[in-house]
């Protein structure tokens, strides 16, 4: 007779707890959220993966409540980071709308550029 089982033991109080996917996900989508937005070109970039780590990060922090499912922490740190994207992606693109429909700050803008094109050698 063999001592193996033929079939994985059940989870149990002695079994290994999982990081939830969800919550990993969440903290990388909302790392790359941030570093879109910080970077200004990408702004709408990291508004949406503001948005799907915000998700991510809601479904992750429901299933750590399940028994043997770990990350919590990790699900807070990403819901925390998609929430700070998605601030500040608001908050640019807010400032953007102002600056576009301020017309003598857009003139302003156009006299700098053609100062600029007029200095580039020829």
């Amino acid at each position: 007779m063999s001592t193996h089982p033929t079939q994985p033991a059940a989870a149990g109080p002695g079994a290994a707890a999982k990081t939830s996917s969800a919550a990993a996900f969440a903290l990388v989508f909302g790392v790359a959220a941030v570093v879109c937005v910080l970077t200004a070109i990408f702004a709408p970039v990291g508004l949406v993966l503001g948005i799907i780590g915000l998700i991510l990060g809601i479904v992750a922090l429901r299933m750590t409540r399940r028994p043997g499912v770990t990350g919590r922490g990790v699900a807070i740190g990403g819901l925390v980071l998609s929430v700070i994207a998605l601030l500040v992606a608001i908050a640019f693109a807010t400032g953007v709308t102002t600056f576009l429909n301020n017309k003598q700050a857009v003139d302003r803008l156009e006299r700098q550029v053609e100062q600029l094109r007029d200095r580039l050698p020829h």
